[in-house]
Order: C-alpha cells, then sequence, then structure tokens
C-alpha cells in the first residue's frame, strides 16, 4: 500500500509514518513543499533505525504521484467526509492521502476524489488526530482487510 502525505509539517509525525510504513511494506511518498529537511534530525530520530527499511519517494506536487501511480484508488483522509476509512474496500495499489498537519487537505485536491473521502470517526471538539495515529490507524485496517498480507 501507499501512504501520501501532502506537504506535511512536523518531522516527529513523518518519521513515526515511516517506521509505520517499513513495518507494514508500505510505500511512503512525502510531497513538496516539506516543513522540515529530509535530514533533520527529529525525522531521523522518530523513524529510528527504520530508514533503510521504507521505500521513500519525494515529489515536487501531488500532479507527479498522480502521474506515476494511475492504479489503484485514492483515498483521501479527511474531517470534511461522511464515509469512514473502514467501509471502503482496500487492495494493495491503493494509496492513502493525509495533508498537512494544521490545514489536511486543500479543497482542489479534495474535489478531485468525492466518491473517495474517508475519515475516523471522532468527537467534534477538536482539528482531528494526531497525523501518524491517523496514517497507523487506516493502513491497519485496510491490512487488516486484507489479512495482513506479508505479515506476521
Amino acid at each position: 500500500m501507499h501512504i501520501v502525505l501532502v506537504e506535511p509539517e512536523i518531522p516527529q509525525n513523518t518519521g513515526n509514518i515511516a517506521r509505520t510504513c517499513a513495518l507494514t511494506r508500505s510505500t511512503l511518498h512525502l510531497v513538496k513543499p516539506l516543513g522540515f529537511s529530509i535530514s533533520d534530525r527529529y525525522l531521523k530520530r522518530a523513524g529510528l533505525d527504520y530508514w533503510d527499511k521504507v521505500e521513500v519517494k519525494v515529489w515536487e506536487n501531488f500532479e507527479e504521484v498522480l502521474y506515476h501511480y494511475p492504479e489503484g484508488n485514492k483515498y483521501l483522509a479527511t474531517t470534511k467526509a461522511e464515509h469512514s476509512y473502514h467501509e471502503v474496500n482496500y487492495s494493495l495499489s491503493d494509496m492513502v492521502v493525509f495533508g498537512a498537519e494544521s490545514r489536511g487537505l486543500s479543497p482542489s485536491i479534495l474535489k478531485r476524489f468525492p466518491e473517495q473521502l474517508i475519515r475516523i470517526p471522532m468527537l467534534d471538539i477538536g482539528r482531528s488526530l494526531n497525523l501518524s495515529n491517523s496514517a497507523a490507524i487506516i493502513i491497519y485496517e485496510a491490512l487488516r482487510q486484507m489479512n495482513f498480507p506479508g505479515l506476521r
């Protein structure tokens, strides 16, 4: 599977997600601009010693991701969605796309995939769950649906 972070801002979140990607054999896609340097010590520390075990791709913009990965569904995680993340049927070629921690995905990206917006159910008392927690919740549901292929 693929986790796409569009304009991530917090290196610790990206590092935690990289660790999740390494342990689930998921590809991590980072879409610029990034709010940190790839060599950031907080990013490296959060990912611990998993950086050599994860496939990371860095893109100039979201259009590049779509061009290079036309196959599979693109599920966009947003608090603006009506459908829950567990209501879709995932496949290994699918991407789960997340926006910047402070603002989420842009309206222009959300409008492109109106039928593929998903959300994590939560109380409406704050913005949302932490980005790395959200990515872990959704990727593990997707893998659970597929009986955790290749994992033990």
